[in-house]
């Protein structure tokens, strides 16, 4: 490394996100679990020392994280037994590039739909029932549906049968990975997909190719719904 290296600026690290790094102790320590109760923000500026604006920003990264429940009028809730956020950096980046994404599954997912209906073979089906199956018994769990997520949207790709439609597909399987959590996470989200995973399964059996893909539309309009791309980082 060189002295000039060596010289280089010190990182700061923004107040809310030192307000974060508190709240994940304060969750630790005192046990709290899903469905806890945080102290509410007025509290929380007391005793940190900091202003309810940089309470409020370090809530909303939370938020966005999926990590809490803010119930206007009723206080924030842990949505999970741990606060492990990630940094404000990951999460812009992430805000970038999730509309690039989500326009190229509107584009691709709903042809494939639209192909499954035309294309499906009886083991095609098999396929995405049983995809559903292992969402259903997800969400019965307590977690998100993510694996039988990607199934799901797997077995509709394989069942339009079109090599290169796959191979995009496959390309940015990654990403699409990354809306999908981003998507899953939202409150009622995993059980409002898996109805309209139904939806499409029907119209995908009954050979409807209009309704198959417009089923598939409405329900990546619906992925696109996620509380990152209305959240605005602020600098403090």
């Amino acid at each position: 490394m060189s002295v000039s290296d060596s010289l280089r600026p010190v990182p700061r690290t923004r107040l809310h996100e030192q307000v974060v790094e508190r709240l994940r102790e304060h969750v630790e320590s005192a046990g709290l679990r899903s469905g806890d109760r945080l102290p509410s923000e007025r509290d929380l500026a007391e005793r940190l020392g900091v202003s309810r604006a940089s309470i409020k920003q370090a809530i909303l990264v939370l938020e966005v994280q999926g990590l809490v429940e803010i119930r206007h009028g009723g206080g924030t809730y842990l949505r999970t037994d741990t606060l492990t956020a990630e940094p404000v950096s990951t999460l812009v980046e992430r805000q970038r590039r999730l509309p690039d994404v989500l326009d190229a599954r509107e584009a691709m997912e709903s042809k494939l739909a639209e192909l499954a209906a035309l294309r499906r073979t009886e083991q095609d089906l098999a396929e995405i029932d049983s995809a559903l199956e292992a969402m259903r018994a997800e969400i019965a769990e307590g977690l998100l549906g993510e694996e039988g997520d990607r199934r799901f949207h797997a077995a509709v790709t394989a069942s339009a049968h079109s090599a290169l439609l796959a191979e995009f597909m496959s390309g940015i399987a990654e990403r699409i990975a990354e809306s999908r959590r981003e998507s899953l996470q939202q409150p009622d989200r995993p059980s409002q997909s898996l109805t309209q995973h139904t939806r499409i399964a029907e119209a995908i059996r009954a050979q409807d190719t209009q309704a198959a893909r417009e089923a598939m539309r409405a329900h990546l309009v619906t992925v696109s719904r996620v509380r990152l791309l209305s959240w605005t980082p602020e600098d403090e």
